[in-house]
């Protein structure tokens, strides 16, 4: 399991009203020790962000006090940097574009994959947080995020800045798969003609740097990415 040293406890709030998704994700963020509030209506929500403390928003849209995307208009001129993740059935380009548009983080359409949803929460919640200061280790890899640099077993990784990032992204939730769609949005941030090969050859480049180290990156084909150990290496000496 990946172990990380961060800023602080991370304190989610789900305005969402159907029961099943509520009670499903509220469960699964508390065995990761992130503290969640799950509200059913808009109200409930305003009420939880005037309390404080809060890391992230996740938002449906149809709730039964009103529409999350006029709420979010309305939060936004209260604060444009709380990250909120829309999570809604509705599907249709013009309403991911026009929930980005309005100030969503990002944008993510039920039904959705369980793993996927909680990859994205950590990239906004990554880029919320002050700086880069965290470490991160699986087994003998350790990712150090605000000196730009990582190590296995005491030996310096030589990476491009594109290679650091990339194989923060695995590590942060290794050892559950990183969705390749998310690589590629993370890469695109910074490079608007990125290619959908790009993840495919920062994951290869990454392999060979970590050969014979005992950890390596598995693909999941059609899905995404793993870090593991390597039973077939060795540490390196």
């Amino acid at each position: 399991m990946t172990t990380r040293t961060t800023y602080q406890a991370i304190q989610l709030l789900l305005v969402e009203d159907d029961p099943a998704i509520k009670h499903e994700l509220e469960l699964r963020w508390r065995r990761r020790n992130w503290k969640v509030e799950a509200v059913g209506t808009l109200r409930a929500g305003e009420a939880a962000l005037a309390r404080g403390g809060v890391n992230l928003v996740v938002l449906d849209l149809g709730l039964p006090d009103g529409d999350g995307l006029t709420w979010l208009a309305s939060l936004r001129r209260r604060d444009r940097l709380l990250p909120v993740l829309v999570l809604t059935a509705r599907d249709r380009v013009i309403d991911r574009v026009q929930g980005l548009q309005t100030g969503a983080d990002d944008y993510l359409v039920k039904p959705f994959a369980a793993d996927e949803l909680d990859a994205r929460l950590e990239v906004l919640l990554r880029r919320a947080q002050p700086g880069r200061g965290e470490a991160m280790r699986f087994g003998e890899l350790v990712w150090f995020g605000e000196e730009g640099r990582a190590e296995v077993a005491g030996r310096m990784l030589d990476l491009s800045p594109r290679e650091f990032e990339v194989l923060g992204l695995i590590l942060r939730s290794a050892p559950r798969l990183v969705p390749k769609r998310l690589l590629i949005d993370a890469l695109a941030e910074r490079n608007l003609e990125v290619s959908d090969s790009a993840a495919e050859v920062y994951v290869s480049r990454l392999r060979r740097k970590l050969s014979g180290s005992g950890i390596t990156i598995r693909t999941q084909r059609g899905f995404g990415y793993i870090l593991a150990l390597d039973e077939t290496g060795s540490p390196p000496p």
